[in-house]
């Protein structure tokens, strides 16, 4: 293997997450209802680009599109998404040396081909190196609108930060090693989350740039859990959550509880109690944390504590769900809230009667 730290696919972040509906006019207002604005029409297609901070969602309507049989077979989903690459065709002629599944992507007239492979649960995986300003893939396939901000604030959220992938039992081991030998991920944190009901194995998967993050989930148990659930409603592996980062969650919360963002139930207020016990010195105000449901992680050992700071929303694509997140020094996912989120799902699962506790 490579070492940890070679970049061998010139790997700079992720480029897009394109949305796709069987229905029409799902994703559009759950972008909105999180800080997004559409900014542009595509030139030929009933595809639209929305933005906020430094992401990029492209939500596809196209009738007979790869992105429209993805929906068909799964819901409103994330149907693809593309990585930031210095050289497309290289990484794209390296990664299919080592075996990736070369995805033929129809174009129209006077449209960019993008390379594509074969991703989670089929969907493409794109790698983009026309991300400059001006010449951006945007720019060549898109109108932007008149009077539009190209880069909106929003909510303040400011990249994908992370997407979760549900895996079968037994297949997190082969997409572990699809990132690890195509793009050079490592493992960053591994889980292994017990419920009183049910539970699940993780694999957190970060890429050499340190700015790709896709963990991996699948369930541990025999039973009905929370990844069994999921592949069940969405009919495959997929896409279970995306994260965006925010530079201030507090007052990213405001703004999305004002748009209207349905969050996950909050934890209890022994989550809060314990707080202090379970993360001495931390310095982060709990009540404002408490009055809005946001989870605390992290360390606080040495000299300057690393911090992170996540909430959840509900699922609002079928499954789908989203994560807000605010990293102060700390390159994890919230371990310590891991179990507690587990459990609060868990929970919400005795209560519709996915789980049987007998």
């Amino acid at each position: 293997m490579a070492d940890l730290f070679d970049n061998p696919m010139g790997l700079m972040g992720f480029e897009f997450i394109e949305f796709a509906s069987p229905t029409p006019n799902v994703i559009e207002p759950v972008l909105e209802s999180m800080g997004f604005t559409k900014v542009a029409n595509h030139r030929s297609k009933a595809v639209a680009l929305y933005r906020q901070g430094d992401i990029n969602a492209i939500v596809n309507n196209e009738p007979r599109s790869p992105a429209a049989y993805f929906a068909a077979e799964h819901g409103p989903s994330v149907c693809s998404f593309a990585f930031r690459v210095k050289d497309a065709q290289k990484a794209h002629a390296r990664a299919l040396e080592l075996g990736a599944q070369p995805l033929e992507v129809p174009t129209g007239f006077m449209e960019l081909r993008l390379p594509a492979i074969k991703g989670i649960g089929g969907a493409p995986l794109y790698l983009i190196d026309r991300y400059e300003e001006g010449s951006s893939i945007y720019d060549i396939d898109f109108v932007f609108l008149e009077g539009v901000d190209r880069k909106p604030v929003g909510a303040g959220l400011k990249l994908i930060d992370h997407l979760t992938h549900n895996v079968y039992r037994g297949r997190m081991a082969y997409w572990a090693e699809f990132y690890e030998k195509l793009f050079n991920f490592k493992e960053l944190r591994y889980f292994d989350i017990k419920g009183e009901y049910t539970g699940l194995t993780s694999k957190a998967m970060t890429a050499p740039d340190g700015l790709i993050r896709i963990p991996l989930n699948e369930e541990s148990s025999k039973g009905s859990g929370q990844i069994e659930e999921f592949l069940m409603q969405f009919n495959g592996e997929g896409v279970q959550h995306v994260a965006f980062l925010t530079d201030d969650l507090i007052k990213t919360w405001d703004a999305l509880k004002a748009l209207g963002t349905p969050f996950m139930t909050p934890p209890p207020d022994t989550y809060y109690e314990m707080l202090d016990s379970r993360l001495p010195n931390h310095g982060e105000p709990v009540a404002q944390l408490r009055k809005r449901g946001i989870l605390l992680d992290g360390t606080t050992e040495g000299e300057q504590p690393r911090l992170l700071l996540q909430i959840f929303s509900e699922t609002l694509l079928g499954p789908v769900f989203f994560e807000f997140i605010q990293r102060k020094g700390d390159s994890g996912f919230g371990e310590g809230n891991f179990k507690a989120l587990f459990e609060s799902i868990e929970r919400d699962q005795l209560r519709r009667g996915v789980l049987n506790p007998e």
